[in-house]
């Protein structure tokens, strides 16, 4: 996610930069399924996954508000 944010913000269009976060944005829910998929084969012990979906869904509200500045830049 870090490197899609950053590469993202390099970019020379508005357009781009939310493609990135919007990428970063799925790979954050690609965590959050393993996440899942670690805790049913009981890898990752319930208590402390639970934690990190809870952290997944943190991150990705707050990328989801870095898009809509995005959108909102672009329209200055």
């Amino acid at each position: 996610m870090p490197s899609n944010i950053a590469e993202g913000m390099t970019r020379p269009t508005i357009k781009d930069r939310i493609r990135f976060l919007h990428i970063a944005r799925g790979s954050c829910a690609e965590l959050r399924t393993q996440i899942y998929i670690g805790m049913e084969i009981d890898y990752i012990h319930r208590e402390k996954g639970l934690q990190w979906v809870a952290e997944t869904k943190e991150i990705a509200a707050m990328l989801s508000g870095l898009i809509h500045k995005q959108f909102d830049f672009g329209k200055c």
